[in-house]
C-alpha cells in the first residue's frame, strides 16, 4: 500500500477493477450459452446452398423462410411427439408431487424403528448412480410387460427422484407440529392432516419439485430411447434424435427441429419466471 493511502482509499481503486471482472465473466459465460443457439437459429433459417457456402454465423436471406420448421413439422412428427412428452410429464410430475410429499410427510411426523435407516437408505440412492442399475431395472420394467408404453418412462420418473423427497422434507419440518395436534383434537386422522394442512401448505415446494422435474423430465433422452422403441411412442428428445436419421446432411431442418423443441420451455421459462425464481429461492432458504 502507498504510504500515506488509508486502507478503505485502497479498497475504493480495487473495486474497479473487481467489478470489471465480473462482468467480464458474466459476458464470456453468456456468450458460451447464446452463441449455439444463435448458430442454431440462423441456421434453421437458412437453405441447403447458404448452409454449404457460408459461414456459422452468416445471415440468412431470407429471414421468413419458415420452410425447415414446416419439413422438422411434419417429417419429424414433432406434434406426436410434443402429445407423448406432455402425457408422460403431467404424469410424472404430478406423481412425483404426491409420493414425495406423501413419503416425506410420513418419515417427519411419524416415528418407527426403521426411521432412521430409511433415511439412510434414501441417502444411499442419490449416490449410487442410475445407470448402474439399469439392466435389473429393465429386467422388473419388461417382466410387468410395460416396455414400449408411456407407462415405464412415467413408473421410473416417479420411483427414483429421492430429491423431491428431501425437498419436501425440508419444508414439512418448518410447519408447526401444533398445526397437526390441533387438527387431531378435532378428531381429523393422518390423511386428513396431510391432505387439508400439510399439503396446502407445501405450494413453495410444489413449485421447486414442478420446475426441477419438469424441465429434467421434458430434457431425458436415455430412459424414452430406452424403453420407448415405437416411433409413434417417441418424445420430443428421441424424435428429434431419429428426425436426423434421413436428415443427416440438412442441418437447417435439424437445427430447426432443435429451435422447435426449445421453444416450449422458453415460452414457460418467460411466462412463470416469477414463480420460477421464487421456487428455487425459497426453495434454498429453507
Amino acid at each position: 500500500m502507498t504510504p500515506g493511502m488509508t486502507p478503505a482509499v485502497t479498497a475504493r481503486r480495487r473495486l474497479p477493477i473487481g467489478t470489471a471482472l465480473t462482468y467480464l465473466s458474466l459476458i464470456a459465460a453468456a456468450l458460451v450459452v447464446l452463441l449455439p443457439l444463435l448458430v442454431v437459429f440462423l441456421t434453421s433459417l437458412k437453405t441447403s446452398d447458404e448452409v454449404a457456402k457460408g459461414g456459422a454465423l452468416s445471415l440468412p436471406r431470407d429471414w421468413l423462410n419458415f420452410a425447415n420448421y414446416a419439413t422438422a413439422f411434419t417429417d419429424g412428427h414433432m406434434l406426436a411427439a410434443f402429445g407423448n412428452t406432455a402425457f408422460i410429464l403431467v404424469f410424472s410430475v404430478g406423481g412425483t408431487v404426491i409420493i414425495g410429499s406423501m413419503t416425506a410427510y410420513a418419515v417427519d411426523r411419524f416415528d418407527f424403528r426403521a426411521k432412521k435407516p430409511v433415511m439412510a437408505l434414501f441417502l444411499v440412492a442419490t449416490l449410487v448412480p442410475g445407470v448402474t442399475t439399469q439392466v435389473a431395472t429393465f429386467q422388473v420394467v419388461n417382466g410387468f410387460g410395460l416396455v414400449d408404453t408411456h407407462w415405464a418412462p412415467i413408473l421410473l420418473y416417479m420411483g427414483t427422484d429421492i430429491v423431491s423427497v428431501y425437498v419436501f422434507l425440508q419444508f414439512i419440518r418448518s410447519i408447526p407440529h401444533s398445526l397437526d395436534e390441533a387438527a387431531r383434537l378435532d378428531g381429523a386422522n393422518a390423511f386428513t392432516i396431510y391432505r387439508k394442512i400439510i399439503f396446502p401448505l407445501l405450494k413453495p415446494a410444489i413449485a421447486t419439485v414442478v420446475i426441477i422435474k419438469g424441465i429434467t423430465t421434458y430434457n431425458d433422452f436415455y430412459i424414452p430411447f430406452l424403453y420407448l422403441h415405437s416411433e409413434d411412442l417417441g418424445t420430443i428428445s428421441t424424435s428429434l434424435f431419429r428426425f436426423k436419421g434421413p436428415f443427416g446432411a440438412h442441418w437447417e431442418a435439424i437445427s430447426a427441429g432443435a429451435i422447435l423443441v426449445i421453444l416450449p420451455t422458453l415460452v414457460v421459462f418467460l411466462l412463470l419466471q416469477r414463480w420460477i425464481y421464487n421456487g428455487f429461492a425459497q426453495g434454498a432458504t429453507k
